[in-house]
């Protein structure tokens, strides 16, 4: 049964979807990339191609009409049009909730999902280029962006090479505290750069380009 008009689908169902079809893409990081192809500049944005985009540009096989009736409402119809609601200065960004734990599987799991929102988030405001010409605001986000991506990746990367050594809660539970400071200096600029693109598209408001350089 496709999704009902008037109930948009929970996190839970989207996350059994994307399991179900084999989506390369984790869920935290298909929210930003369709929250970043929401604020992108380019007008040829198209959802239908952003959804494909998730699996390498072709969708998944179905297993019928009703399987994919489902799949494409459940991240159209239902995902994207709740990410569009960001849009509003009202409607600020937050990222994917995680277990908190002092623990260090938490911890590197933490820095991980971070480093892939943002990295997400700005793929889908590039639209697969290279460049693109954003509002001072935007572009100022898109460099802060990449130094949280960078500082949440070295910390994920710091757990994977010391996953054997002995824990220390105290310090662990330390730099989670300082990674949440960090996630919510994320998530406003996230949300500035949402904000500031939807504002100079409405007005055409020629942009500053700015280089791809998060994931380097």
């Amino acid at each position: 049964m496709g999704q009902s008009k008037d109930k948009p689908p929970t996190e839970r169902a989207i996350r059994a979807l994307l399991d179900k079809h084999d989506c390369p893409v984790p869920y935290h990081e298909v929210r930003t990339r369709l929250l970043g192809n929401i604020a992108c500049p380019d007008p040829a944005v198209q959802p239908m191609a952003v959804i494909a985009a998730l699996w390498g540009g072709a969708l998944p096989e179905f297993d019928s009409v009703d399987d994919a009736n489902t799949l494409l409402n459940a991240l159209v119809m239902g995902l994207w049009n709740e990410l569009a609601d960001h849009q509003d200065p009202k409607k600020p960004f937050r990222a994917t909730g995680v277990p908190l734990e002092p623990t260090s599987a938490n911890l590197g799991n933490l820095g991980m999902v971070r480093a892939q929102e943002v990295e997400g988030f700005v793929e889908g405001l590039f639209n697969g280029e290279e460049e693109a010409g954003l509002p001072e605001r935007a572009h100022e986000a898109v460099t802060h962006l990449g130094e949280i991506r960078a500082m949440m990746a070295g910390v994920a990367d710091l757990i994977e090479r010391t996953k054997d050594e002995p824990e220390d809660r105290g310090q662990i539970k330390e730099t989670i505290k300082h990674l949440r400071v960090m996630t919510e200096i994320m998530e406003t600029e996230i949300h500035a750069a949402v904000l500031a693109c939807t504002r100079a598209r409405a007005q055409g408001l020629p942009g500053i380009t700015t280089p791809l350089g998060t994931r380097h």
